[in-house]
């Protein structure tokens, strides 16, 4: 396959206006889903026109999330996906996934941590024929970011560290929950993990598939509004354990 068909849609000139689609992993988020929804519908990718849609996957949440993602269902402002249980991360974007119709999917968290006002310097470099993934680092440069947990902040960048000696990248940010991916790329990974490995892994995969299909990886700085645990954050300790288990699993064991 010549390199000008392997880019597919997502490659065509920015005025061929290529569609996004947002995935929307949510597990009990009834106070910030309605909100980030929202922000999402409200953002211009290309100027004036939306040109994207919302795909939200409920992983089993247990508060009033189900409610409030049913209501914006029915009046028709997003497509619905829901888990019986509480499935994690990597298994809400596969599900995603599976009803997203873009040229490019974003993946966004139900937190707003990340800024959807951002999506159009994230999808830029593939719109422009540049890149096939894009990885929105909280890192790479000196945008605004909540000042939160310091070994929190470690961790991140230890992590991203041990996967780069891993998949010989330069990422600043491998753990971000900002990811864009041109659909065929995301759609050719069977990724394994269902909850936060997701993030080791889809890294580690994808730099496989730099090294043998020479897909273009970018990265570019977003801006970060972190929250406490207070306030509903959810990863932890544990998460980093597993992470690092991810790396050396997926970049070592797995083809």
């Amino acid at each position: 396959m010549n390199k000008q068909k392997r880019r597919g849609n997502a490659g065509r000139r920015k005025n061929a206006l290529p569609r996004v689609s947002v995935i929307i992993p949510v597990y009990n988020e009834e106070q910030f889903v309605g909100k980030v929804v929202d922000r999402v519908r409200k953002v211009r990718i290309h100027g004036t026109n939306p040109s994207h849609d919302i795909v939200v996957v409920d992983d089993g949440s247990t508060d009033g999330t189900p409610g409030v993602l049913r209501r914006m269902a029915e009046k028709k402002l997003i497509t619905l996906a829901s888990h019986d249980k509480n499935s994690g991360k990597g298994a809400a974007i596969r599900t995603g996934l599976r009803k997203a119709s873009g040229d490019i999917v974003l993946v966004q968290d139900a937190d707003l941590e990340y800024d959807p006002g951002e999506y159009h310097k994230l999808v830029a470099p593939i719109i422009e024929g540049r890149a096939d993934v894009v990885f929105g680092s909280r890192f790479a440069q000196n945008e605004p970011h909540r000042v939160l947990y310091f070994w929190h902040s470690q961790g991140n960048k230890f992590l991203t560290f041990l996967s780069n000696v891993f998949t010989d990248l330069n990422l600043t940010d491998m753990e971000t929950g900002f990811k864009v991916f041109r659909s065929d790329i995301l759609r050719s990974i069977a990724w394994e993990e269902d909850r936060f490995g997701f993030e080791p892994e889809i890294t580690a995969r994808v730099a496989k598939l730099a090294r043998s299909r020479n897909v273009r990886i970018y990265e570019v700085g977003v801006s970060y509004h972190g929250r406490t645990y207070d306030e509903g954050k959810k990863i932890g300790w544990r998460d980093g354990v597993k992470a690092l288990y991810c790396i050396v699993k997926y970049n070592l064991f797995r083809s």
